[in-house]
């Protein structure tokens, strides 16, 4: 299942930023995608956080950003004007290390690593829709975390590309490779789920 369209028209940042504060939609190559409620579920809001949590303590003192959503982030293809890009999306979480990328209304290019919880509403389009402008915006790392299964996918950029995904269960601890001595502990996170 895939997120609705908010219509059929070719849309940009210039217009999103128009739009009512309360919905949080996202552009993807000028389509709307509507992200409303339900709000996510519980399950996935106690991961998020134990998430955060974990990266926010390890973070301390390191020349990184951690943010979790909603944090608007702006993916250009190429020196457009900030009004003229037509993809817009809000990651579950990300950490960016150039802090010039960031401004009050979010960032513009790339994080160097996110996450995102899936659910099975909309699991189909983070997979397909935001991967694929994840790859082309350059995120160097990507994770696709399923609390459902208990596994994460994970999703490398090598030479411009994503190399091939490799899929762990959440035990033990996993590294970042986009963020040196950085790991997730998911037998502490997963705790706060019991």
């Amino acid at each position: 299942m895939t997120l609705p369209r908010r219509d059929i028209q070719y849309h940009t940042y210039g217009e999103y930023l128009t739009w009512p504060d309360d919905r949080r939609d996202e552009l993807i190559d000028g389509v709307a995608y509507i992200k409303e409620p339900p709000a996510p579920t519980r399950t996935h809001q106690k991961l998020l956080g134990a998430l955060h949590g974990q990266l926010y303590v390890a973070l301390e003192g390191k020349p990184y950003d951690l943010y979790m959503a909603p944090f608007d982030v702006r993916l250009p293809k190429a020196d457009e004007a900030d009004k003229d890009i037509d993809t817009v999306v809000q990651p579950d979480l990300l950490i960016v290390r150039d802090l010039h990328k960031l401004d009050e209304r979010g960032m513009r290019g790339a994080p160097d690593w996110l996450a995102e919880i899936l659910s099975p509403s909309t699991a189909r389009y983070d997979r397909v829709l935001k991967l694929a402008a994840y790859e082309r915006a350059g995120v160097r790392e990507v994770w696709l975390v399923n609390p459902i299964n208990r596994t994460v996918t994970l999703h490398e950029l090598q030479d411009g590309r994503y190399g091939p995904p490799v899929l762990q269960s959440l035990k033990g601890k996993t590294s970042l490779t986009a963020i040196p001595d950085l790991h997730i502990d998911w037998d502490r996170a997963l705790s706060r789920l019991e």
